[in-house]
């Protein structure tokens, strides 16, 4: 359920959190487990104003602050909020439609309804039940689409303002290859987006991203509109698809015949940077692999909605690799993903690196979902794991919540490191929203488990 908790004045400036503590300090996936991940089996968290003031071992924090109040959830794991890096809320009531790839799926379900979000009181209503639904799988902050109305835009962003949600989001240009009714012009998009930038962009805890659907619905005119608001906005966010399935890759390449692969159309009108962030990336050449990593641009590795729709196997080992790295970051992908659930998700991403005869661990898995999602969007100076002074976002699990994980899971909260991490694996594999006992915004209980 969610509570009334969230509001500022419910809890003093000043109040701490005791459980178990699980985040990262660097990429497991590079640096070793040992090194890379912080596990306190019994800790304290310090809170103040929103924000981190510290952690530690609870009987030594206790005894630095003995009058703080503390909210005991014993017995827990908490872990930083999860990040999802790309997401549609207007394809949220379409979830788990039948039978198509891509292309035909968009025509024959996601344009007809994201044409409901013309009426700002629908869209108010979706995004509230969105943002509800987010915070109940544990997800505190989110890389979003709207749709191609400005007012669909301004209601998630007002939902969002009053959760105190630190939320990406934007309008969708599009002015070709769609129905007329979902269509915009290279003007209108250009001016629409940056009222709505000049409006929200900043404002409280949210942030805005310019928002070409993808090459195939946007004219070059629309492109180069985009490239000129990143131009004049520099420290907003350009979000976008980018070779999710081989039709659309083609398809791309008959519209833009001077190019000489999918991301060299975004190159030629100034979109690949390091506040980039291209979802799914399953058709990527070793060559748009490199230019990626060189832009410091971000991959949303979206592997339920890659395995519904057909597309592919994200090939998460190139995007890895030393040699050229490319951010990544997880995303749920709704509604051509099939949950809202991180931990669904991240077991799906462990079974296409698994077809792909790669290995991810769990925590290596957990760090794509929390500091190493806020480190893809430049926002690790913020949120993403319990350093001091960072926003304090932060999820409760519950590592037994359902019979069989109680099974699985025989400890509550193992004080043994290797113990955690298959524990941890374990609730990857096997969780879901059931896993999630809380979840907390800016320190404040915002999501409360009805069993919990």
């Amino acid at each position: 359920m969610l509570t009334a908790d969230a509001t500022p004045s419910t809890k003093p400036a000043l109040h701490a959190i005791r459980g178990a503590f699980l985040d990262f300090l660097e990429d497991p996936y590079h640096v070793p487990e040992s090194e890379s991940v912080r596990y306190i089996p019994d800790g304290l968290l310090v809170l103040e104003n929103g924000c981190i003031k510290a952690l530690g071992d609870y009987a030594a924090m206790r005894t630095e602050y003995p009058e703080v109040p503390v909210t005991h959830h014993r017995d827990r794991l908490i872990v930083p909020g999860f990040i999802d890096a790309h997401i549609h809320f207007t394809q949220t009531e379409m979830i788990g439609a039948y039978g198509e790839q891509l292309l035909e799926w968009l025509n024959k379900y996601t344009f007809p309804t994201e044409a409901k979000f013309q009426d700002k009181d629908y869209a108010r209503q979706i995004a509230a039940f969105f943002l509800d639904e987010l915070l109940k799988n544990g997800t505190t902050t989110a890389v979003v689409l709207a749709a191609v109305f400005p007012q669909s835009v301004e209601a998630f962003f007002e939902e969002a303002q009053q959760r105190n949600l630190r939320m990406v989001a934007g309008k969708v240009m599009m002015d070709r290859h769609a129905p007329d009714y979902l269509t915009d012009t290279a003007e209108t998009a250009y001016t629409d987006s940056r009222a709505l930038i000049e409006r929200w962009h900043g404002c409280d805890r949210l942030l805005y991203a310019i928002t070409p659907r993808f090459a195939i619905t946007s004219t070059p005119a629309q492109l180069r509109a985009a490239g000129k608001l990143l131009e004049e906005f520099p420290d907003v966010y350009l979000h976008t698809h980018l070779s999710e399935n081989m039709a659309e890759v083609q398809f791309t390449m008959e519209l833009f015949p001077d190019c000489t692969d999918y991301l060299n159309v975004y190159e030629s009108f100034g979109l690949v940077r390091d506040r980039s962030i291209f979802a799914h990336g399953v058709q990527l050449s070793d060559s748009e692999f490199e230019r990626l990593s060189r832009a410091g641009a971000t991959i949303a590795f979206c592997p339920t909605s890659n395995l519904f729709l057909g597309s592919g196997l994200f090939n998460l080992r190139k995007a890895k690799s030393k040699e050229a790295p490319v951010r990544v970051g997880l995303a749920t992908d709704v509604g051509g993903g099939t949950s809202f659930s991180m931990l669904r998700t991240a077991s799906e991403a462990y079974k296409v690196t698994q077809l792909r005869g790669d290995r991810l661990s769990a925590f290596q898995t957990f760090y794509m979902m929390t500091l190493g999602g806020a480190r893809s969007l430049l926002l690790d100076d913020k949120i993403g794991n319990f350093q001091v002074g960072k926003e304090a976002d932060f999820v409760v699990m519950n590592l037994q919540s359902t019979p069989v994980l109680a099974l699985r899971n025989p400890v509550a909260v193992p004080s043994d490191f290797q113990a955690m991490a298959d524990a941890v694996f374990g609730t990857m594999i096997l969780g879901d929203e059931r896993a999630i006992a809380a979840t907390y915004i800016a320190g404040q209980l915002t999501y409360k488990h009805p069993e919990a």
